[in-house]
């Protein structure tokens, strides 16, 4: 294990950050699955609420692991609060497509970009617990795909408006870009740089966004 002491708290702060995340993707994809069109999508978001749930715990776990003495409960973010909100009137006025762009597209291509970035940090460190990141990435990458698929079905059955969901994305990329932000020092203390985990997370984004 070669994670240098003065990493394991700010790391463990992340992972509590990404522990937030993950709770907020399951109860987004639990509403989900309420607003689903077809059997096939409510099984998936059924699925992806469970795995959700499964990471947080798994995050929350490996805090513990990482700096048991050290680490009270984390705050929640203000942006991350304010995401919530955001995808919660969403789903109040279900606008599925909306939610899409926000949970599978928008914050699931952050937890992935910044899960890749860690795991390449992580295994540089031979950090523990590699088969089970590497199942977590894989699932992570999945949510991330069948957001893409289904947005892109929506679309062409006539039943979202691009022009619509373009308007929407700015609101919630500003957000996502101020969690990630407000975690730079985090990010600094263990040699990474919070804007190019950003630039990952924009180029996962669907090219209609940006027409």
């Amino acid at each position: 294990m070669l994670v240098h002491p003065d990493e394991r708290v700010p790391l463990a702060r992340l992972l509590q950050f990404l522990e937030h995340g993950e709770r907020l993707a399951h109860d987004c994809a639990r509403a989900q699955a309420a607003l689903a069109p077809d059997a096939g999508a409510r099984r998936f978001l059924v699925g992806q609420a469970r795995q959700e749930a499964l990471h947080a715990a798994v995050f929350h776990g490996v805090v513990l692991w990482l700096a048991p003495r050290h680490l009270g409960a984390c705050p929640v973010l203000p942006p991350l609060e304010r995401y919530r909100a955001l995808v919660e009137e969403a789903i109040r006025e279900r606008r599925f497509a909306e939610t899409l762009l926000a949970e599978q597209i928008i914050l699931e291509g952050l937890g992935e970009a910044i899960l890749k970035r860690l795991e390449a940090g992580l295994a540089k460190r031979k950090a523990g617990f590699g088969p089970l990141r590497r199942i977590l990435l894989h699932q992570e990458e999945a949510h991330h795909a069948f957001g893409h698929r289904t947005l892109e079905r929506t679309i062409e059955a006539g039943q979202a408006s691009p022009e619509a969901l373009r308007e929407r994305a700015p609101e919630y990329l500003a957000v996502a870009d101020a969690m990630v932000l407000a975690l730079g020092d985090l990010f600094a203390s263990i040699d990474e740089d919070a804007a190019a985990y950003i630039g990952d997370a924009r180029s996962a984004l669907p090219s209609w966004l940006h027409q």
